[in-house]
């Protein structure tokens, strides 16, 4: 980090805070950073990579929603992604990154993931805010503070659900910052699936999109994520190569499925060797 910083980094946990954490590895934390696109403060977090300290490398950079459950058990709405205990576990096999957690605002949640409004919730249509505030505030401060690697080809966007709806249309709408995407799980039937139209109508971007799904999460979640994966591969994105599609048998819409998933998730979209992975479901 910088000594010219005008934010404050400070480890995480803070000494001090209740609750009973499970963070692993090397934690920082910036409070309240004020978003002048959405006109909110949150925390923002970051994991470094656990050789982040023995020299001068550079990292790529996964910036990832739903803050609050991807690290700590004591802060998460349940069970955690476990994003830390799993990159600290792959640092042998060469997947390492620096992960930003971007924690949610509760019940403007829905407003800040969807592109579009869904009339049945009285949500939706803040994600151009929400995605401004991503790589013209936290990014250039992450890149400025942290050893990153801040190409677009290094630089990508992940998460679950609502989550993963906002990714895949990162993806596309946001290029020249995004050079890969994680959707996992995600809602694709939020705003009347408009996201269908949306990735059809969109140019084609260079990159890597990684989608899944649990095959315990319902049959319309099921038909959807088939729909997206036959509409991406008419697109030209091909199926190992710069796309991959993971049907997890018996996995259902939680945390503990996604943290199953995420290390074959990180490791196809930095490049690395994947696993062995179940078969999926066609």
């Amino acid at each position: 980090m910088t000594e010219t910083s005008t934010e404050q980094w400070r480890d995480y946990p803070d000494e001090g805070d209740p609750g009973e954490h499970t963070v692993v590895g090397t934690m920082k934390v910036l409070k309240e950073l004020y978003s002048p696109q959405l006109d909110n403060r949150r925390d923002i977090l970051v994991y470094l990579p656990r050789s982040y300290g023995e020299g001068e490398r550079r990292y790529p950079v996964v910036y990832m929603h739903d803050g609050q459950n991807l690290f700590d058990r004591a802060t998460s709405f349940g069970e955690e992604w476990e994003v830390d205990q799993t990159l600290e576990a792959a640092a042998d096999d060469g997947l390492e990154a620096i992960v930003v957690g971007i924690p949610n605002m509760g019940d403007k949640r829905l407003d800040e993931y969807a592109p579009w409004s869904e009339p049945r919730h009285n949500a939706g249509g803040r994600a151009d805010a929400y995605l401004d505030f991503i790589a013209d505030t936290i990014k250039p401060i992450v890149d400025r503070d942290f050893r990153t690697l801040p190409e677009r080809e290094s630089t990508g966007i992940a998460g679950s659900s609502m989550g993963g709806l906002i990714s895949l249309y990162a993806f596309f709408c946001r290029p020249e910052t995004f050079g890969f995407a994680g959707v996992m799980s995600p809602a694709l039937w939020f705003g009347e699936r408009k996201v269908f139209d949306f990735v059809r109508d969109a140019k084609f971007v260079e990159g890597k999109i990684y989608v899944d799904v649990g095959t315990r999460e319902g049959r319309e979640e099921l038909t959807d994520v088939r729909r997206l994966r036959d509409l991406l591969i008419d697109k030209g994105y091909r199926k190992g190569e710069n796309f991959l599609y993971v049907v997890e048998m018996g996995g259902s819409h939680n945390e503990q499925a996604w943290a199953r998933r995420l290390r074959q998730e990180l490791q196809f979209l930095l490049g690395l060797p994947l696993p062995v992975v179940q078969p999926a479901a066609s």
